[in-house]
């Protein structure tokens, strides 16, 4: 296993749409799932995409730490796997989230996401997965599928006057 470099603001693999992962079951898909986990624990994040690291195909990790977790129908939960992800919203409603991103340290926006999505995908062994998710899940679950799509959070900012350096962000708030 390793700890794989990060892909930064301005990198073209983060700025297309991902590839679909034509075989769950290849030891290359283990070892890049792998090799994510010990980037995301090392990182100290809560969700990684494929293309973060380089590798432009439709997987990413997530996770929802206990300090994170918004009550029932959002329990913490270890690092997950979500491969050719499809996600679409339950509702209409968004709700603003404050987002940080491994690709643009350093920096927090105030982004508008739907509050419950459906979810459906493949996990690492190559079974299917789907659900619901609400609350920091959702969150989690939209930006990284955003990364599968060649997005990054700015781009969903309504205001940019919400867009600050983490340390400033801790100190003043968002501004409303």
């Amino acid at each position: 296993m390793a700890i794989l470099k990060i892909a930064r603001m301005g990198h073209p693999v983060l700025l297309k749409r991902a590839e679909d992962v034509a075989d769950v079951s290849t030891p290359d898909v283990g070892l890049l799932i792998q090799d994510m986990m010990e980037t995301l624990a090392d990182a100290g994040g809560v969700g990684l995409a494929a293309p973060q690291v380089y590798v432009s195909k439709r997987l990413f990790l997530y996770s929802v730490p206990e300090s994170r977790s918004e009550g029932e129908e959002d329990p913490p939960c270890g690092v997950q796997v979500l491969i050719n992800p499809v996600l679409e919203p339950v509702g209409e409603e968004l709700v603003p989230r404050l987002e940080g991103c491994l690709s643009i340290p350093g920096l927090r926006g105030e982004v508008p996401r739907y509050k419950r999505v459906r979810y459906a995908g493949y996990d690492h062994r190559g079974q299917p997965v789907e659900g619901v998710a609400s609350g920091f899940l959702a969150n989690v679950m939209q930006h990284e599928m955003d990364h599968l799509d060649g997005i990054l959070y700015p781009m969903r900012m309504d205001d940019l006057g919400k867009l600050g350096f983490d340390t400033e962000i801790t100190r003043y708030g968002v501004r409303t």
